[in-house]
């Protein structure tokens, strides 16, 4: 809770002022009881005291405390309390994740069945599936460290990865910790906002412990999910400070807690992020408010303040609601499209929002990238010219694209992001042009003839012809093509774990 009220504040906090005006009011305008009080010295006291009129036959609550306390929490919700920040939908709303696997002999005992390594692996793609739209990278270790897949949204391509590692394909035996910790770091760096690493792990060497207990704000946190039986967890992972370990469990409750600590990340870090703007809480307040207002219409309650209600109600109404059900009563569409937008219900969203910026947003989200081009299109920001660029790559329209970052970068000169992707976006578009020259469908190199257009402006390709030697040409039969390819993913990741560590000099 300490983040909630360091980061607690108002975003118009001039309307603080009408809170004395209300309560002066208040004072002013709240019935005194009367105390009517007679000798009646022929009637007994208990009996005079029932037939008085005062203080004891009154109300302790009456109607203009209701309007008062009604009108506070408007002045309240009008000075915008805020306590996080309006996330940015060109980042994914979860935090990216680095996954290290340790793949040793050990993590292959049957205590936990079938195996440690496939319990470990199965809470691996729980995980991601927990966290669909978030950024996941995979790093598996023994005696040296590798990068298996880098930050990716799509489970897909860690799936069968995950499924090639055993520890027949690391090319050195043990138990190097701290090498995985420091490749997952490398990649945290290079991410757009704040990130964790999350070890998956039976044991940990002691003589890695070190690495973990580096007092560093800077680096990102490290989670442990302990792969051993009854969730028993070994006590040089249970004694590092910084550090929280969840022993694997038959159910998702290591998973949920796990998301937790990444969630609490993720806000932290938008905390900080300057360029977002806070999120206007304000509108919560106008519950109460509303369900104080239904207390008017008990019998003896109504007010007379017929311009006071009216005022209530003009700012209770949303300013333009156009979309059908209960919630237009009490929601814009953009704030429909929010909670749409949150929920991963992106074409929704697109549907709802009003503001141009975020429908572009959800529409590239929801893989309607012509639209979303479109509708960049017409804006005039930096942001929005490199959101369009975004949409027209996804859209396969590379020159375009590229076309589009470099507005982004006439618009903003000091955009890294749009510089790069502009980069890579003119080098795509040249290798799919060069690749169009050696071959008219592109079948050859594994591009295939998906309706792809391009612009052609170098006017490359057009009387392209290609004569390929057919003396010393024989046909493969099927049992020798399907022989020539390595389809075993165990082997591909060994080959490249041992590159990786001929490139190292290890």
């Amino acid at each position: 809770m300490t983040s909630f009220f360091d980061a607690f504040h108002f975003l118009r906090p001039v309307w603080l002022l009408l809170l004395p005006v209300v309560g002066l009011l208040w004072y002013i305008a709240r019935p005194r009881p009367k105390q009517d009080r007679h000798d009646t010295p022929h009637i007994a006291p208990h009996l005079a005291e029932a037939l008085q009129v005062g203080s004891n036959t009154r109300r302790r609550v009456q109607p203009i405390d209701s309007v008062m306390l009604c009108l506070s929490l408007l002045a309240l919700s009008a000075a915008g309390p805020s306590w996080s920040r309006i996330p940015n939908p060109l980042i994914a709303e979860t935090a990216p994740l680095v996954v290290a696997l340790k793949v040793t002999p050990s993590m292959e005992e049957a205590d936990l069945a079938p195996s440690r390594l496939d319990r470990a692996r199965f809470k691996i793609l729980d995980l991601i599936a927990a966290r669909a739209g978030g950024r996941t990278a995979l790093v598996a270790y023994a005696g040296t460290a590798h990068r298996v897949a880098p930050l990716t949204e799509d489970p897909d391509i860690l799936r069968p990865l995950l499924q090639g590692l055993n520890p027949k394909v690391m090319p050195v035996e043990g138990d190097d910790a701290a090498a995985a910790l420091d490749m997952a770091r490398e990649i945290l760096n290079v991410a757009e906002t704040p990130g964790a690493i999350l070890f998956v792990l039976d044991d940990l060497d002691p003589a890695t412990v070190a690495a973990f207990t580096k007092d560093d704000p800077a680096q990102p946190p490290v989670a442990m999910l302990v792969a051993v039986p009854s969730g028993q967890i070994p006590a040089q992972i249970a004694g590092l400070s910084g550090v929280s370990a969840v022993g694997l469990t038959a159910d998702d409750r290591d998973i949920t807690q796990i998301e937790r600590q990444l969630t609490s990340t993720q806000q932290a870090a938008q905390m900080d992020d300057e360029r977002l703007d806070w999120d206007d809480r304000g509108w919560l307040l106008l519950w109460p408010a509303a369900f104080i207002a239904l207390l008017w219409f008990r019998r003896g309650w109504t007010m007379r303040w017929g311009t006071t209600l009216a005022v209530i109600t003009t700012l209770q109404m949303p300013g333009s609601a156009q979309a059908d059900g209960w919630q237009d009563w009490f929601l814009t569409p953009d704030q429909q499209g929010q909670i749409a937008f949150r929920n991963k219900e992106f074409a929704q969203a697109a549907d709802l929002f009003t503001d141009p910026m975020w429908k572009g947003h959800a529409l590239l989200r929801a893989g309607r990238y012509e639209e979303a081009a479109e509708v960049f299109t017409g804006l005039e920001s930096a942001e929005a010219a490199f959101s369009e660029g975004l949409a027209r790559i996804g859209n396969r329209e590379y020159r375009a694209g590229a076309r589009a970052f470099e507005t982004a970068l006439d618009r903003q000169p000091a955009f890294p992001a749009a510089a790069k992707n502009a980069e890579i976006a003119w080098a795509i578009a040249e290798q799919v042009e060069t690749t169009r020259e050696q071959s008219d469908t592109g079948e050859e190199s594994g591009i295939g003839a998906d309706d792809m257009t391009f612009d052609n402006e170098a006017q490359r390709g057009a009387t392209t012809q290609v004569d390929a030697p057919m003396d010393e040409a024989t046909a493969l039969s099927p049992d020798q093509w399907i022989d020539s390819i390595d389809t075993e993913m165990g082997n591909f990741l060994r080959n490249r774990f041992l590159y990786d560590n001929s490139e190292k000099g290890t």
